[in-house]
């Protein structure tokens, strides 16, 4: 099917930490470059503040955190380093394998865009980064908590049908409660919060779930949308 066939009344949202980049990657990276700056006692105490702040915002704020952090090492030289290495991460680098054909197929059945979650500097920095800003082509919808701004959503984005592929089945059953069979869940089975097994059985079975995001392009348009009436 060419771009130009595709299902204008269909909308894919896409995810970004752990459905098309590999998060849980970058945060070891950081966790080690952390340590080789400013040693393992306040690369902890880092940690601590980052998670007190996802704790407080729902969303992970990595340069918030370091922010914070200052404020308590307000002299300390190396968190220039620190920040250096957060802006100029190569994150084109950690892009899962088949991430972009699986946005490319989304492409070609019906419109693709990326709802994340996170904060206002970090997040689209990152976007930018691993080359997902050109290739969803400013199709980009960033929230606080993005499963209380679907109203949000579809203003921007009307569709017949929407189709949202993300690696927490917490967001999934969120969406399937607003759009009911107008949905289709898709649920890669990648990162940490995937791979949670209590996690995961406190929520609803997803409409689809997909070892890794390279297996989108399996399902045909009429598969993705059957699937939601389940």
């Amino acid at each position: 099917m060419d771009r130009a066939d595709a299902n204008p009344t269909t909308v894919f949202f896409f995810d970004v930490d752990n459905t098309l980049l590999d998060n849980d990657h970058v945060s070891k990276d950081l966790k080690r470059h952390l340590i080789n700056k400013v040693g393992e006692f306040s690369a902890g105490r880092y940690w601590e503040i980052f998670e007190q702040m996802r704790a407080e915002l729902g969303y992970a704020d990595y340069l918030g955190a370091l922010q914070r952090y200052r404020l308590e090492h307000p002299r300390d030289p190396k968190l220039l380093a620190v920040s250096h290495f957060m802006i100029n991460y190569p994150f084109a680098n950690r892009l899962f394998p088949e991430s972009l054909d699986a946005v490319a197929h989304a492409q070609r059945l019906g419109r693709a865009a990326i709802m994340s979650d996170g904060d206002v500097v970090f997040q689209p920095r990152k976007i930018d980064r691993s080359g997902l800003h050109e290739v969803f082509q400013d199709n980009i919808l960033i929230y606080v908590h993005k499963e209380l701004e679907l109203d949000d959503a579809e203003a921007k984005y009307p569709a017949t049908h929407y189709v949202m592929v993300d690696d927490k089945v917490r967001i999934l059953a969120a969406l399937k409660k607003h759009w009911g069979a107008r949905v289709t869940t898709v649920f890669p089975r990648q990162g940490h919060y995937a791979l949670d097994a209590a996690q995961v059985a406190k929520y609803p079975k997803p409409d689809i779930t997909i070892e890794r995001i390279g297996e989108l392009q399996k399902y045909s348009l009429e598969q993705i949308l059957a699937a939601a009436g389940k």
